[in-house]
Formats: C-alpha cells, sequence, structure tokens
C-alpha cells in the first residue's frame, strides 16, 4: 500500500469551492480499484509558533493498492472532469507518493 498526500493550493477564497467539488468526487474515487483511503484535510487554526498556516490549501491524502493504481486512477474520466471543473480556482499541485519506511 502506498501514501498520497496532494497539497492542492487554491486562489484566495476558493477553499470551499474546491472542497464542495472533492466532496462529490469521494464516491467515485472510494469505488475505483485499489483505493483505500481518499479524504480531504484542511488547515487548523492553531496559535502555535511551531505551526506552518496553509489557509488556501486543501490536502488529500490518499491510499492506494500500488503505483499501477494510483496511475490509473489519475486517468480515470471523473477525475478529468474534476480537474476542469475546479482548474480556475487552482494555482498549483504538489504530489508526494510515499511508502512506509519501517
Amino acid at each position: 500500500m502506498i501514501t498520497v498526500i496532494a497539497e492542492i493550493k487554491v486562489k484566495p477564497g476558493h477553499r470551499e469551492t474546491v472542497l464542495k467539488a472533492i466532496e462529490k468526487l469521494i464516491p467515485s474515487v472510494l469505488a475505483e480499484d485499489g483505493c483505500g483511503a481518499y479524504q480531504p484535510l484542511v488547515d487548523i487554526k492553531a496559535q502555535v509558533p511551531w505551526k506552518q498556516s496553509l489557509p488556501d490549501s486543501v490536502f488529500m491524502l490518499e491510499k492506494w493498492e500500488s503505483v499501477a493504481h494510483l496511475e490509473k486512477h489519475l486517468e480515470m474520466e471523473h477525475m478529468h472532469q474534476h480537474r476542469a471543473t475546479i482548474k480556475d480556482s487552482v494555482l498549483d499541485v504538489n504530489i508526494q507518493v510515499l511508502e512506509e519506511a519501517l
């Protein structure tokens, strides 16, 4: 199982628009072969000096059986439609693909 952490950097004021689009997408992604989890996360408002604040980002925490499953996911028609839906709200996307270290 691999873990994906994707940071979707959105234009200021567009986070709720992107979250609503993700909410509609979740059932389709969870039904995909090899998907173990697909969870959006947002920055918590905490006043601690060591925390980086990212109020204009949405983080996706994903679990996939393999890189092949992830690659297939990225080419699904619902993903193409989703990217087209949110393209005017997104500035950049950073994707990390991770495996367990121990």
